[in-house]
């Protein structure tokens, strides 16, 4: 909604479901992202999931088809989890931003994924707390330095303190680890399968967790 000319987030305070979290975040113009944005992608999964995964931004794919880890990214993360012994359907997957934000290719149709401001993080930052709220996970567990950062402080490194327990709030047991969509930019075969299998071993650890 707008006010005097200003976007604002739609009320958060009321809402006692996910469902109802979703329907209100179709709505929302906290920030401008939503302007070139073909709609929210609001998190999915178990509503008292055990674990919680937690992006960056949806991607082009994700935008497309309004659910949130479907790329080439969310496929590569469905992988590794059935290695680990996690099943999809009893998680949570959301991100710290809810609108896909891109700018287009040099040449041809494609939408290049653009890392969002911290204003951006900012204002979708009350979404992402209330279904942390709503979840209560018992992991939590952020994908990439986007996610980490803006959960647990700017000075955290993710390739310093990878697969840490951090002492946090938000959950009983707090970890990072990298981006899926990380591993899918390494420049070889050979560097894809040990990220991927370093990726698993840190999803294996959070498997037991739960256990």
């Amino acid at each position: 909604m707008l006010r005097g000319g200003t976007a604002v987030a739609v009320p958060i305070k009321g809402r006692s479901s996910l469902t109802a979290l979703q329907r209100a975040a179709r709505d929302c113009r906290a920030c401008d992202l939503w302007k070139n944005a073909t709609q929210t992608v609001f998190g999915e999964g178990a509503s008292k999931a055990a674990i919680m995964f937690i992006g960056e931004q949806p991607g082009d794919q994700e935008d497309l088809a309004g659910h949130p880890f479907v790329g080439p990214a969310g496929k590569l993360l469905d992988e590794a989890m059935l290695e680990a012994g996690i099943d999809r359907n009893e998680v949570y997957v959301t991100n710290t931003v809810k609108h896909f934000k891109w700018e287009p290719a040099e040449r041809g149709k494609r939408r290049i994924h653009k890392k969002p401001r911290y204003s951006e993080i900012h204002a979708c930052r009350p979404w992402l707390d209330a279904e942390i709220s709503l979840v209560k996970p018992k992991v939590l567990v952020c994908l990439g330095a986007t996610a980490a950062q803006s959960l647990l402080g700017r000075n955290f490194s993710v390739s310093r303190q990878r697969g840490e327990l951090i002492e946090s709030p938000l959950a009983p047991k707090v970890m990072a680890t990298v981006h899926p969509s990380s591993i899918l930019r390494a420049p070889d075969h050979s560097s894809r399968q040990l990220q991927k299998e370093q990726f698993v071993r840190d999803l294996t650890k959070i498997a037991a967790l739960v256990k």
